[in-house]
């Protein structure tokens, strides 16, 4: 069990996959967005957003909305045909696309056909060099057709939302998924040649018990999940309304949410999986993100742990972000003004922020203390951090050895939080984020 220092997880702080946070984002003209495309060099990444589910879960804080009213879905597939084309003329010659990432809501949301129909607009529009293609999917959708089609595009990666295996858990949090529909998911991914599968859990849900947890994490072992990440519920209803309908009177406490995070990282460290940061785990000696954790490749973006080594990524659909080495750009969050910009060829960029100096030395910081436990870091901000590590340091929990800042094994649970002793813009701001843990 790790040591539970309640006094030192008071503070609620960001997941760190950006620096500076979506929270610290302000008005960004669209053509800052633009030079950034023009300027772009080497390997990129892209990033589609599907906003739309079959049904749409309390919990969920994605920007996302239900697919029954489809002359909206056509309408927004159709601007975001238009901004690929945008985006792809920008782009100078000699850019190649190697990771192509779908995402959601719930890409399979969308009839398999329009998911082709976009695999052949990037393909026309953008140069694909081989791209190693994954996509988020719903279980409660999925079909053999959808299937087929992976197979036929050769998407290797795959997530699944599973979140509990445990139906009371379910039903409180409006996700209701009979085991036999993820099994019959799993089989016809493998027989469609995916390769590596993540299964999302999540911890501190309503009514939820440390067994309740332990039986979703072997059930998730024994479907043979390449990949866990195992997050803990946010409960935040003042930011996202449809969190009101869950009883927070039934949430596990956060001592009860400190245990089950514990269990989960102690369960799959010692079943055959490689622990990327506290709560992402990868399968031993066979997952690509397992070989880049113990190499010390792992990076962190928009789709947080990764083994993509390249500096851009680009986002496509609404409310998708944009991340290159000095700035990082967010397209219109609301689907009717990114339709109607995407369709009239604009860049639908609104807000974001310049990257400074100082932004990319401690996003470097944070970024390695999240992915490998420990950073160098410059006399200057170790100064300047110094009088708020002692806490930590003090309890056993991180250790600095002349410039360089180590978490211990104890301090993993508290990586968010010495992490976000770097950010200089928690000083600042107002805005709330989840439990550290």
């Amino acid at each position: 069990m790790w040591p539970y220092h309640p006094e030192l997880l008071e503070t609620p702080v960001p997941r760190y996959t950006s620096f500076p946070t979506a929270a610290d984002f302000d008005v960004l003209p669209a053509c800052h967005y633009r030079t950034a495309l023009e300027r772009t060099q080497g390997d990129v990444s892209l990033y589609l957003h599907i906003p739309f589910c079959e049904q749409i879960c309390f919990y969920c804080g994605c920007n996302t909305g239900k697919a029954n009213k489809r002359k909206r879905l056509e309408s927004y597939l159709r601007a975001l045909h238009r901004e690929i084309e945008t985006v792809a003329a920008l782009l100078p010659r000699g850019t190649r696309v190697r990771r192509i990432a779908f995402g959601g809501g719930s890409p399979n949301a969308i009839a398999p056909v329009e998911f082709l129909r976009l695999i052949d607009a990037l393909t026309i529009q953008f140069n694909i060099d081989e791209p190693v293609f994954s996509i988020e999917l719903d279980p409660r959708t999925m079909s053999r057709e959808w299937a087929q089609v992976l197979a036929a595009v050769g998407v290797e990666r795959a997530s699944l939302g599973v979140q509990t295996f445990a139906q009371h858990c379910q039903q409180a949090i409006g996700r209701v998924q009979p085991e036999e529909l993820i099994v019959q998911t799993v089989d016809w991914l493998r027989e469609a040649g995916v390769s590596s599968i993540n299964f999302d859990l999540m911890y501190g849900l309503p009514g939820q018990t440390l067994d309740d947890l332990e039986d979703s994490m072997h059930r998730t072992r024994v479907l043979g999940a390449d990949r866990v990440a195992l997050f803990g519920y946010a409960h935040v209803p003042h930011i996202v309304a449809r969190q009101r309908v869950i009883d927070a009177t039934n949430l596990p406490d956060r001592h009860q949410r400190f245990a089950m995070a514990s269990a989960g990282f102690g369960y799959f460290l010692t079943h055959g999986y490689v622990p990327v940061g506290f709560d992402h785990f990868a399968k031993a000696g066979s997952d690509p993100l397992a070989a880049a954790a113990t190499s010390g490749r792992v990076r962190r973006n928009f789709q947080g742990f990764t083994d993509d080594p390249s500096d851009v990524l680009i986002g496509l659909g609404a409310s998708a972000i944009s991340s290159f080495p000095g700035l990082l750009a967010q397209n219109e969050k609301n689907s009717g003004r990114y339709r109607m910009k995407a369709g009239d060829g604009q860049l639908t960029v609104n807000r974001g922020i310049h990257r400074s100096a100082d932004d990319r030395y401690r996003g470097a910081i944070i970024e390695r203390l999240l992915c490998d436990g420990r950073s160098r870091v410059g006399a200057r901000l170790l100064a300047e951090v110094a009088p708020r590590l002692e806490p930590f340091i003090d309890r056993g929990l991180a250790h600095i050895d002349r410039e360089w800042l180590s978490i211990e094994p104890d301090g993993l649970p508290y990586a968010r939080t010495i992490a976000s002793l770097f950010d200089a813009y928690r000083a600042v701001s107002p805005r709330q984020f989840s439990s550290a843990v």
